[in-house]
């Protein structure tokens, strides 16, 4: 009984370690990505999301807007690897980096009006202690002129002091809606 005492101690602290495992890092699950999805979720570890939302068109600016929502759990925080929202073609190189138009901030059981405005990219999001979650709203707006198919990969996030990647969300051009949307 002895001699197993100190291998179930190393198994026990074994398993104490870091046991997130990210689903797919590359939202398009067919090569043509032909399945129209309205928004997707991808999880960090400690509880914390980030989701994309599809693609509302600017006509007047002759670009394109796109939402992407981080939800925070309260106690947590999330630092950013780096300060740009990449816009690439599919698994291939970089088109542009999209520009913040605003961020705001918002306790989920707060009222939607209480809002705080923040225009660029902040580094770090921190959650209220007053909510259960706090939700931070990027406001992007691609500029340029688009590919049938594109990607666009919010910056790598450090929490705890460790980093993790992001998903890589797509796009593409449904040619029966005349609009771009987000695809599987």
């Amino acid at each position: 009984m002895r001699k197993a005492a100190p291998l179930a101690l190393l198994l026990a602290l074994a398993s104490c370690g870091d046991t997130y495992t990210p689903a797919s890092l590359y939202q398009a699950t067919s090569a043509d990505c032909s399945t129209p999805v309205d928004a997707d979720t991808f999880a960090f570890p400690r509880g914390i999301t980030v989701a994309a939302t599809t693609v509302l068109p600017q006509p007047a600016e002759g670009g394109m807007e796109i939402g992407v929502n981080y939800m925070l759990p309260r106690t947590t925080q999330v630092h950013f690897a780096t300060a740009h929202f990449q816009v690439s073609q599919p698994k291939g190189p970089l088109i542009e980096n999209a520009t913040v138009l605003s961020v705001y901030q918002r306790p989920t059981n707060g009222k939607p009006e209480i809002v705080e405005i923040v225009n660029g990219v902040p580094l770090a999001l921190y959650a209220v202690g007053t909510s259960d979650d706090t939700q931070f709203r990027y406001r992007l707006i691609i500029k340029g002129k688009m590919p049938k198919r594109f990607d666009l990969t919010p910056p790598d996030v450090i929490i705890g002091e460790k980093r993790y990647v992001s998903r890589t969300f797509t796009y593409r051009w449904f040619e029966d809606k005349q609009a771009y949307g987000m695809c599987h």
